[in-house]
């Protein structure tokens, strides 16, 4: 349940320092068991390294599945995960990388007065900006929003974006604050 990639019997077996073929045994009674059960999820024994490129050497290792039936249930959750509201300190960086574009952490911070490193990972993980290049003076790293992005937003190219001028405060407005 930890792991990115099918594990072997064998490493199973080191790490819980038991014979490999009682290791195996176990695995292949837990996966009958849990397919008995009708459970959720299903262990299943799957070619890993050259084996799933199909070469001739067999080689399997062990992961967890959703099991098929309960595969569109498991995506809902996933997705509706993915689908959670943007915190306003993400929209306001994402505007900035909007309009701004290429840029860097340090200007998107600096525009916005706060640090913006943790935004910038979670926008960065949610799809919406990527990393585009570096900063010729500095070689920070700029960055630009995505194809998701203009899909989120029903964009079809940046060009809709909405003009900032009439939403900017004029410069009378901005003597009257001082």
């Amino acid at each position: 349940m930890v792991v990115d990639e099918p594990v072997t019997d064998v490493l199973l077996a080191q790490v819980v320092e038991r014979p490999k073929g009682e290791v195996a045994e176990a695995l292949r009674e837990l996966a009958e068991e849990y397919t008995a059960q009708g459970r959720g999820f299903e262990l299943r024994e799957v070619g890993v390294g050259e084996a799933a490129r199909g070469s001739a050497a067999v080689s399997t290792g062990w992961r967890m599945y959703s099991r098929t039936e309960c595969a569109p249930v498991v995506e809902r959750f996933v997705r509706d995960g993915q689908q959670a509201k943007l915190t306003q300190a993400a929209l306001e960086t994402l505007a900035v990388v909007a309009y701004r574009q290429p840029v860097s952490r340090s200007k998107v911070s600096a525009i916005r007065g706060v640090n913006c490193d943790g935004v910038m990972r979670t926008l960065l993980a949610r799809g919406l900006v990527e990393e585009c290049g570096t900063e010729h003076e500095t070689g920070a790293l700029l960055y630009q929003t995505t194809g998701y992005f203009l899909e989120r937003m029903g964009l079809k190219s940046l060009d809709e974006l909405p003009d900032l001028a009439p939403l900017l405060p004029t410069a009378a407005e901005m003597e009257d604050e001082t």
